[in-house]
């Protein structure tokens, strides 16, 4: 296992005070697997609210999208993760960006409360 997979499987895990240390210490917050899903978007699409707020707060781009044109949001949307929703939405996170977009994935699924 190398140290950016390590890193993944903390985001993925939530594990938000190594996390962070090892983004305090100089790695890149943006820091994505090949198939450029990054630090924030595992975290957000794996619930962790927590870590998400960490990652925004040190700098993470919300609106960095995968290789498939996937964003944070519009995993968290799809996931039904409300509360991380709400967090990247206030931290900036375009939900009009990605494909599919969040908004149109609200609207898909019925969620208009979360974005009109």
């Amino acid at each position: 296992m190398t140290d950016v997979d390590r890193l993944l499987d903390l985001a993925r895990d939530g594990a938000s005070d190594e996390l962070v240390a090892a983004v305090d210490a100089g790695v890149p917050v943006d820091t994505a697997d090949p198939a450029g899903n990054s630090l924030l978007m595992l975290a957000a699409y794996h619930g962790h609210v927590e870590t998400v707020r960490a990652l925004v707060e040190r700098g993470a781009d919300p609106d960095l999208a995968n290789a498939n044109g996937q964003t944070p949001v519009g995993g968290t949307v799809f996931k039904g993760h409300d509360d991380v929703t709400r967090l990247l939405l206030e931290a900036g996170a375009d939900p009009d960006a990605g494909q599919p977009p969040a908004r149109q994935m609200a609207h898909m699924l019925g969620r208009t409360d979360l974005i009109p």
